[in-house]
């Protein structure tokens, strides 16, 4: 009868192996703690980074407002408005279609759409297709009003843009007047 050899090689694999093996379960009662732990923290990054942004968002807004003397008030959503002329018709709701005079520009006053080049907008309100702040903002309208509105990017095209004319993370300013409002 031989006698079987010692492989110290072998043995060496099953320790690592049982080392591994052992640690991975070990590890795994931590992993939906340490996977939770890990989206609080990012989310709480994300939040800051947010909230930053927001308010550097508002100082370029106010620092705007100040430099042209406008008188602008901000809903709760951070919308700023102002109607500068008062019409005579029908208050604008939810479900009616509007058509819009209107000049869209950046902060540095680049005009990025308007009705004298792309011709007049005319959308159903609160049925999307256009900015968030300016489907509140209409709200506050009736036919003939003039007014200007400063759409955050959160109320705009936020991260992205509109991928066309309107870049990144941009504030814009709306100025319409509100030409027609209808039942539907």
């Amino acid at each position: 009868m031989t006698a079987s050899k010692f492989n110290p090689v072998s043995y060496r694999q099953i320790i690592i192996l049982f080392i591994i093996v052992t640690c991975s379960c070990a590890n795994r009662d931590n992993t939906d703690f340490e996977s939770q732990t890990s989206r609080e923290v990012h989310r709480e990054d994300i939040l800051r980074a947010n909230q930053f942004l927001v308010g550097k968002d508002m100082e370029l807004i106010n620092a705007y407002i100040k430099r042209r003397n406008w008188n602008v008030d901000f809903t709760g959503t951070g919308l700023g408005y102002e109607v500068y002329e008062h019409g005579r018709g029908v208050t604008v709701e939810k479900g009616m279609t509007l058509t819009i005079q209107y000049t869209l520009s950046l902060l540095d006053g680049t005009v990025c759409y308007s009705s004298d080049r792309d011709g007049p907008k005319t959308f159903r309100v609160g049925q999307g297709g256009v900015e968030a702040g300016l489907e509140e903002g209409v709200l506050m309208l009736r036919e003939g009003d003039k007014a200007r509105f400063i759409l955050p990017p959160f109320l705009a095209h936020g991260l992205i843009g509109d991928q066309n004319r309107i870049p990144p993370r941009a504030v814009l300013i709306y100025e319409l007047e509100v030409v027609k409002v209808s039942d539907g």
